[in-house]
């Protein structure tokens, strides 16, 4: 089992910065690929960005590509989530989710656990 709580989200204005925040409990978060969703009010899920369970390899949503970037403490057991450049159509409830290893998907179905999410608003 995985426990994850994200934090770090909030209100912005456009242009600005976040770091979210992923701490996971349970002893196999080393060896699982990590990953960002969003969810806009009245949109589907979508993936953000990834990181597989080394760290060595990250990957992005085109539409934040250049802006955000994801990296993994192990010791910490934590993923976080900088993101820059912030736009209004980033306003989302940003969520954690920690998948199999080797995977480097994105598609929801491939994570098995989920925090509760937390909330990005960015004004313009």
């Amino acid at each position: 089992q995985v426990q994850l709580v994200e934090s770090g989200g909030g209100l912005v204005q456009a242009g600005g910065s976040l770091r979210l925040s992923c701490a996971a409990s349970g002893r196999t978060f080393s060896n699982r690929d990590m990953a960002w969703f969003r969810q806009a009010p009245g949109k589907e899920r979508e993936f953000v960005a990834g990181v597989t369970w080394s760290g060595r390899t990250t990957f992005f949503a085109d539409s934040v590509k250049g802006r955000f970037t994801i990296s993994r403490d192990n010791a910490k057991n934590t993923v976080y989530l900088q993101m820059n450049t912030l736009k209004p159509e980033d306003t989302a409830v940003y969520y954690c989710a920690a998948g199999v290893p080797g995977g480097a998907s994105a598609l929801p179905k491939d994570y098995s656990y989920w925090g509760q999410g937390t909330q990005v608003t960015v004004s313009s």
